[in-house]
């Protein structure tokens, strides 16, 4: 008689991990997107971050992720580039976080260690952006995210069209 072999299951916290940074990059698209002429340099106040420097910080949070999921915590400071420069980055460095999310290569740090830190650090950043826009005067429509088409693996500037946006 032969035995069915299995499938591994997938480790959920880690598949909870690829969820929320699928959720990362559906929710960073719209403040990224469309940006008009200076809004990099634009400052709320004085001693404000600008966009360009949030979002630099946002690559840099996602590079830091995977190193930290890799084993390494390597941390580096980068200097602002062009929003274009920077949305590309930041765009491939959530890419290669996923990639080894959902490889079989073993977590060298806690689910939770992640979420907490850099992903929880990176959602906040993308709200402060949105609020930038809209100080910027280029506002983004709020929308209604819990039914928005997000899965593990799609975390491009790609991203599906909104099913409810808000006025």
């Amino acid at each position: 008689m032969k035995r069915k072999t299995r499938a591994p299951r997938p480790d959920a916290a880690r598949q909870l991990l690829r969820h929320t940074v699928a959720t990362l990059a559906y929710r960073a698209r719209k403040p990224l997107s469309g940006a008009p002429e200076g809004f990099s340099e634009f400052r709320a106040s004085d001693s404000s971050r600008t966009p360009g420097q949030i979002l630099v910080h946002l690559c840099d949070l996602m590079d830091w992720a995977l190193s930290v999921a890799q084993g390494q915590q390597k941390w580096h400071n980068t200097k602002v580039a062009t929003w274009k420069e920077g949305v590309n980055r930041f765009y491939a460095a959530v890419k290669a976080l996923d990639d080894y999310l959902a490889s079989a290569k073993p977590l060298r740090a806690p689910a939770e260690k992640l979420f907490q830190g850099a992903i929880a650090d990176s959602l906040a950043h993308v709200g402060q952006i949105s609020f930038l826009r809209r100080c910027a005067g280029a506002p983004v429509r709020g929308e209604n995210y819990m039914m928005a088409e997000i899965s593990a693996g799609r975390v491009g500037l790609d991203q599906p069209a909104p099913k409810r946006e808000f006025d």
